[in-house]
């Protein structure tokens, strides 16, 4: 992915904000809604980042806690948002982000993987039974349009503890924002 590439419309899937994390609440309650690249994108600047998928890698664990963690600096640095993108359902990414206590992080459910193909990330898991998976990557982006771009390199995904994070790192990401790097 190189800067200057416009991400084109795509439709997620995703829920109403406030309703209850309860799973049982949500079957019954639950009111999905369509929101698209604009709703996410459109007159901000962003950063968005991705996780291999939801409860299964300590990297998505530690990538999460550390966007968290620095949330606040991403915010003086001019982030408007910050968004985890992984390939798993709302529902998934809900129980995730309430499991790991996450409250500052907006999640991009891409439960089709159609962004993360899109920006070419899409990796084959079907070896561990997990059909696609994002690779790892962060983007700065401003108003629908990536400023900069970090990923992973590819590599062979023969047990799932190849998945980390070494370009992808928010700290990488928060030297470029405060124009050290």
């Amino acid at each position: 992915m190189k800067a200057g590439f416009r991400l084109s419309k795509i439709v997620f899937q995703t829920k109403e904000e406030n309703i209850s994390n309860n799973l049982i609440e949500q079957f019954h309650k639950v009111r999905l809604v369509k929101k698209n690249t604009d709703d996410y994108f459109k007159n901000k600047r962003v950063v968005l980042f991705s996780i291999l998928g939801a409860f299964l890698t300590i990297s998505s664990y530690k990538q999460l806690i550390k966007f968290e963690k620095y949330s606040e600096r991403f915010k003086t640095l001019g982030i408007d948002e910050i968004y985890c993108c992984s390939v798993n359902d709302v529902f998934t990414l809900d129980a995730f982000f309430e499991k790991m206590r996450i409250k500052n992080i907006k999640l991009i459910p891409d439960g089709n993987g159609l962004l993360t193909k899109q920006i070419e990330m899409l990796i084959p898991l079907t070896n561990f039974g997990l059909g696609v998976r994002s690779r790892g990557y962060i983007a700065v982006i401003t108003d629908g349009i990536i400023e900069k771009w970090w990923e992973e390199p590819k590599i062979a995904y023969n047990k799932l503890d190849s998945f980390y994070f070494k370009e992808a790192k928010p700290e990488n990401c928060l030297e470029y924002l405060s124009g050290s790097e």
